[in-house]
């Protein structure tokens, strides 16, 4: 079949279904993704085709106007027409004719694929890795998991992610009648596939039954670590690791001064994976107890570090699972966005200590949860079970096998 991966966003928005588009065509099928342009060579490394989007929301992100949509996207909607809305007609343009010579599509919600499924609905599935926008009385609406709604709210917090598309409404429009579509939109109802694992959330038993959570959609790295960082970490005591994510982000300290801090209070060594909001490290590269690092293989990286502390995103929260490593979650997206969801889980399943947003902490609570983060047993021995569990799941191969099926 000539399958199509359509999906937008941040890295963590891609990789699993550039994982996913590897599977696929490991088992005979062609496969292209789409997304921005500047995930090129992410999704060519997973040796499956690619065409590119004019939608780099990432850099976006970094605007001042980006910066404003993260805090409340209803809020920059004055100046949606200048930044968001010719993203999205570009982007649909191109992800509609790929899925007009496609023989089967998965969207994820971002593309707004559901805006033109109804145009050949057999061979559209949504395909996602965060349950935000199928309803269900058994949790919140994650992206709205930090507003701490009452239970009464959960199914109704699904409106609200329906709002935010309906701000895209005129690009939508625009599309549809460029390329002749009727203007009464029809939204089909169509197969969805989760790449959750179900032994982290159980899906939703009000959820329809063309519903499925396959497991989480990863793969081995092919790709070693740096010399450099195997050496640092044989000098000691496994380190710990943190790492905040790709996304920009406000600290509530001085992570610099709290960082290099803990590694004397604590006695303890970091590995420090670097990201917009950690981007002036020099000071942290000369203290000897700590490794700043671009990026690496969490798959790899994580069996060998002590525990993770990281924003919360459900990839590295997954990648902490895989390697029964505990971790202490400071979502950067907060009270918007699904860390503090998956944190919360993953503090439910006693692999985590509570989350606390990052933009709440202090030196000192950050210093009583590393240390608790470094000396709760059970949080390792939770861990390390979860993670046989997860191991005998194949998220990515039962995937495929239903896209096939289905």
């Amino acid at each position: 079949m000539k399958i199509a991966l359509l999906t937008l966003g941040t890295r963590g928005d891609v990789q699993p279904y550039a994982v996913l588009g590897h599977a696929l065509k490991q088992r005979g099928h062609q496969v292209t993704l789409s997304t921005a342009k500047n995930f090129e060579q992410l999704v060519r490394s997973y040796g499956i085709d690619f065409l590119p989007v004019d939608a780099d929301f990432q850099a976006f992100l970094e605007t001042d106007e980006g910066k404003k949509m993260m805090k409340n996207p209803f809020r920059a909607r004055k100046n949606l027409e200048i930044w968001v809305y010719p993203m999205i007609y570009n982007s649909m343009r191109t992800f509609y004719k790929l899925a007009v010579n496609s023989d089967k599509v998965l969207y994820h919600i971002k593309t707004l694929g559901d805006y033109f499924a109804d145009q050949f609905p057999r061979k559209m599935i949504r395909a996602n890795v965060i349950p935000a926008f199928q309803p269900t009385k058994e949790f919140v609406n994650p992206v709205f998991s930090g507003l701490h709604l009452p239970a009464f709210f959960n199914k109704i917090s699904y409106r609200l992610s329906d709002l935010g598309l309906r701000m895209m409404l005129k690009p939508i429009r625009s599309f549809r009648e460029e390329e002749g579509l009727p203007k009464k939109i029809e939204k089909p109802q169509l197969p969805s596939i989760y790449g959750i694992s179900p032994s982290y959330l159980e899906k939703p038993k009000d959820y329809p039954p063309d519903s499925y959570f396959t497991g989480f959609w990863t793969s081995p790295s092919q790709v070693a670590l740096d010399p450099e960082i195997l050496d640092f970490i044989a000098e000691g005591e496994p380190p710990l690791l943190l790492t905040f994510g790709s996304m920009p982000f406000v600290s509530g300290v001085d992570l610099h001064a709290v960082l290099t801090r803990i590694t004397t209070v604590l006695n303890i060594r970091l590995i420090i994976v670097k990201g917009w909001g950690l981007y002036d490290t020099k000071a942290l590269s000369n203290n000897k107890s700590i490794k700043v690092i671009t990026s690496a293989p969490y798959d790899v990286l994580f069996p060998l570090v002590k525990a993770v502390i990281h924003h919360g995103g459900i990839g590295t929260a997954a990648a902490c699972i895989q390697a029964g490593k505990p971790f202490f979650a400071c979502p950067v997206m907060y009270p918007l966005g699904d860390q503090h969801f998956w944190a919360t889980i993953g503090y439910k399943k006693g692999v985590a200590l509570p989350p606390v947003p990052l933009k709440k902490l202090t030196e000192q609570l950050f210093i009583d949860r590393v240390n608790e983060l470094l000396t709760n047993k059970q949080l390792y021995d939770n861990a390390e079970r979860l993670s046989e569990q997860l191991r005998a799941e194949n998220g990515v191969q039962n995937a495929a096998e239903l896209i096939e099926h289905l």
